[in-house]
């Protein structure tokens, strides 16, 4: 019979001189008292050297619960207190963004098969998130695309007579010089605005950055899905809607394909006011924000990294 005993439960019950008495007396090939790494000591008794004879009481087999234990592959349950083992779950560490570290990541399709994987760059898919970046390149975006169109007609565009109403002394009115002006019913607007263009100045490094940015945000939120491709097999509306509704916390979904959008994917997807679809040369930080989920084509993904990996032209 074997047992394992903290050490410092021993000093207390013999000292430490016993101890090297014990050792010579069980022997070399079954030693009756020797020390584990872990703290504890495991003593072997049989029936010519009893527990009594070491004075081992039975609150100290009691204590046998409390003393360190090696768990060991076969062992089970018995062995080792299973009122010592935590229910706690174990947390693993998420992973850091912003390394610039390579990602692994699943290739589906819209039947949700397995497609292998794919390797997404880090230095595109995994950089740092700023919003500073992200703000100035929506306000640039939404400043580009507003048309300016707006006019209005000043004196000299308004129709009319420009000749003098009425004289400029002696009638008791006030003084005038033509009906065109803005006080006048159907007159000019003055300091309105005329056809003008309201972009704003913004470096391509900043554009640049700030879609790295958005890819890099939908990766880390695990909202970026690729596709081996994302061709349908009908052009009905009802094969993408199932599938819009399988996925879990998904409102809007931006579907992005490399080269032109195939016709039954544009067919299944007009009547759908939560499902667009781009492709990857209009790809935008604005389209991406305004959709919670990211589905990309392999295809997509090449011509993204292909295109952040280009020198810029100054």
């Amino acid at each position: 019979m074997a047992f394992r005993i903290s050490q410092r439960l021993v000093r207390s019950f013999w000292p430490a001189s016993w101890l090297g008495h014990l050792n010579a007396i069980g022997g070399g090939a079954d030693p009756l008292v020797c020390a584990n790494g872990l703290g504890a000591i495991e003593i072997s008794c049989s029936e010519k050297f009893p527990l009594s004879f070491l004075g081992v009481s039975s609150s100290l087999i009691a204590c046998r619960r409390l003393s360190t234990s090696i768990l060991t592959p076969n062992a089970g349950e018995a062995e080792f207190p299973s009122d010592l083992l935590s229910k706690k779950k174990v947390i693993v560490p998420e992973r850091q963004i912003g390394l610039k570290q390579d990602l692994f990541i699943p290739v589906t399709n819209f039947m949700n098969e397995d497609k292998g994987m794919m390797v997404l760059a880090g230095d595109i898919f995994d950089v740092p998130i700023r919003k500073d970046i992200i703000h100035r390149v929506v306000i640039w975006q939404l400043a580009k695309r507003q048309q300016g169109t707006h006019s209005t007609k000043t004196v000299s565009e308004v129709s009319g007579t420009g000749r003098k109403p009425w004289q400029q002394k002696g009638t008791g009115r006030a003084r005038h010089g033509t009906l065109r002006g803005p006080q006048f019913r159907g007159g000019a607007t003055m300091h309105g605005p005329k056809p003008r263009s309201h972009a704003i100045k913004l470096n391509k490094k900043v554009r640049r950055l700030g879609l790295k940015i958005a890819l890099s945000a939908r990766a880390a939120e695990g909202k970026l899905l690729v596709f081996d491709n994302l061709e349908v097999s009908t052009h009905k509306t009802k094969e993408i809607a199932n599938y819009v509704k399988q996925m879990e916390d998904t409102k809007k979904v931006l579907l992005v394909d490399g080269g032109p959008i195939n016709e039954k994917l544009k067919l299944a997807t007009q009547n759908l006011h939560y499902v667009n679809v781009l492709p990857s040369i209009g790809l935008n930080v604005y389209s991406i924000l305004l959709h919670d989920t990211l589905v990309m084509s392999r295809d997509a993904v090449n011509r993204i990294v292909e295109r952040m990996h280009t020198q810029i032209n100054r």
